[in-house]
């Protein structure tokens, strides 16, 4: 996190407020005489330590604030109308920095990134506060009675939990925390009342067969669980410890027939599937992935657990919407080649031809030579990379690639821009972003 500082675990260190990064005119805020680069120490007398304590505090008609230019303190207090929003935003979500992970799991994707890459990717945060900002999932093993507190006390939830296994010796193998109050953290929060969405990272014969069905046993027990995510071991060749994944057929197979009768009971219990796999079990296995039904709103979607359906139906049905409106211009006859992660590249395919569209679209997989090992993500792929790959198919007359592959900097893991890619390729280059819409509104 590029500007947010990092401390480890235990307790929250005191906080110093944060920046005003915008302030919007006509609001609350800038009749009161906020601007940028104002410090907002204090609402109603707490100390701010994250943008939590601001909506907390912030709550009402009114709010007393304590403001600093630098120089000095002053006392500020903003009134609003109903409805009205305050007008400003902070240059960021935590203002006493991130928690970062104490853990030592053996499958951490992070301890696999190759030296030299900007300081930004290495942070591991573990910080309960961007579970519930942001969706990030977090081990629960910094968190002291203290936080608890908070969190009841503000209700966040949901929170989202990396749970991996239960029994304490897989435990210790795959998490290796110094003290792991993990469980009981789950137990206490449930009991108050805070809904969790789980995942499982699965591990080739550590925390997988009898193991997950032991995890997810413990998991259906207690209320207030409300989605499982299993998701696969990723490696990269930046490491030794492993080979393999689920990429072999029979294995994704077998994870996803474990998972089906947890499915198919809470689907008769509850009108849910409870237990959700990635999409690359289905892809690995050869398997359509399920009906939009099936995956209860998306609860694990930035989990990697049902892109693919979504994506689906949001072609299928813009395509449909596009027949049977008015023509609105020329349609592009050139042709088009979409570049994406050797994972998707073959499910585009096949929407792509079930469309009739593959006459005039190819897809180009990108191998991902960098990070190597069973990575396969579009949204994991180098410039480097995508350049090797596109040097490749110069012949083609058009490229289309998602932005995914840039970060909110505008640059790829290893810091390459869209304007170089652009000037090391001798064909046209568009940048859409990940949506079925966005790459029909490129190719059509």
């Amino acid at each position: 996190m590029p500007g947010i500082p990092t401390y480890g675990s235990g307790s929250i260190e005191s906080g110093a407020g944060s920046r005003i990064e915008d302030v919007e005119p006509g609001t609350p805020a800038a009749r009161a005489g906020l601007s940028p680069g104002l410090t907002v120490l204090r609402a109603n007398g707490r100390l701010l330590r994250d943008v939590i304590d601001w909506r907390w505090e912030s709550d009402g008609a009114s709010v007393d604030l304590e403001v600093s230019d630098g120089e000095g303190t002053h006392d500020v207090r903003l009134e609003r109308n109903p409805g009205e929003a305050w007008g400003f935003t902070f240059a960021g979500v935590l203002f006493d920095g991130v928690r970062t992970c104490r853990n030592s799991c053996t499958f951490c994707f992070m301890t696999q990134l190759p030296r030299g890459l900007r300081r930004a990717l290495y942070v591991r945060d573990d910080d309960y506060r961007l579970s519930f900002l942001q969706g990030n999932f977090v081990t629960l093993t910094n968190v002291d009675p203290v936080d608890v507190d908070r969190i009841v006390e503000q209700h966040l939830s949901p929170l989202y939990v990396s749970l991996h296994a239960v029994t304490p010796e897989v435990r210790a193998a795959l998490v290796c925390a110094r003290e792991d109050r993990a469980l009981d953290v789950i137990d206490e929060l449930l009991s108050e009342g805070i809904e969790l969405h789980v995942q499982i990272v699965l591990v080739p014969g550590v925390n997988d067969g009898e193991e997950l069905q032991n995890s997810l046993r413990w998991l259906a027990a207690r209320d207030g669980v409300r989605s499982v995510g299993i998701v696969p071991l990723g490696f990269t060749r930046h490491q030794e410890r492993f080979t393999s994944s689920y990429g072999d057929a029979s294995a994704a197979r077998a994870v996803l027939d474990e998972l089906e009768p947890w499915q198919v009971a809470f689907r008769q219990r509850d009108g849910i599937s409870w237990v959700h796999a990635a999409d690359e079990f289905y892809l690995n296995a050869g398997r359509p992935v399920p009906p939009s039904e099936h995956y209860d709103g998306f609860p694990q979607y930035e989990n990697g657990i049902g892109l693919l359906r979504d994506f689906a139906d949001e072609f299928v049905g813009e395509l449909r919407d596009r027949a049977s409106a008015p023509a609105a211009g020329p349609v592009n006859d050139i042709r088009s080649t979409v570049v994406t992660g050797t994972l998707f590249a073959p499910a585009l395919r096949t929407l792509l031809h079930a469309q009739g569209l593959d006459r005039s679209v190819d897809v180009l997989p990108v191998e991902n030579r960098f990070f190597g090992g069973n990575v396969s993500v579009a949204g994991l792929l180098t410039g480097e990379d995508v350049m090797h790959a596109l040097a490749a198919h110069a012949g083609d007359a058009r490229f289309i690639i998602p932005r995914i592959i840039f970060n909110d900097d505008g640059l790829t893991l290893d810091d390459v821009s869209e304007t170089g890619i652009r000037a090391s390729c001798s064909a046209p280059v568009d940048f859409v972003d990940p949506s079925a819409r966005a790459l029909l509104s490129a190719i059509l």
